[in-house]
């Protein structure tokens, strides 16, 4: 058995759910937060027989896209900076990222 714990942007998580559903792969759903953009996310956790892991990383791999997006960062308050103004930058957002662990027992009651 191993665990795998999935981050993809909101923008993903319904249709990596009904990928899921159809796939008949169970998945627990928590709505998290990114630390970077502070944007939502979603983590699913996933127990799975070993010889499914891979067939689970390729429906996460295919359904949680990159995007282009633009944010401002943060006002440098550094009064000896040349600009006080912040402009905003284009950054890569999307996709998923993926940790696969190994599960010593695993139950369901």
């Amino acid at each position: 058995m191993k665990l795998i714990m999935a981050i993809v942007q909101d923008k993903d998580s319904n249709v990596l759910s009904s990928e899921f559903i159809d796939n008949n792969i169970r998945a627990t759903k928590l709505s998290t937060t990114g630390g970077f953009l502070k944007a939502g996310n979603t983590t699913f956790i996933i127990g799975i027989e070993d010889e499914r892991v891979d067939e689970v990383l390729q429906i996460i791999k295919e359904t949680s896209q990159t995007r282009e997006q633009f944010m401002t960062p943060p006002v440098n308050l550094d009064a000896t900076s040349e600009s006080a103004m912040a402009y905003p930058i284009e950054v890569q957002v999307g996709g998923a990222t993926v940790f696969v662990l190994p599960i010593e027992q695993f139950h369901r009651f």
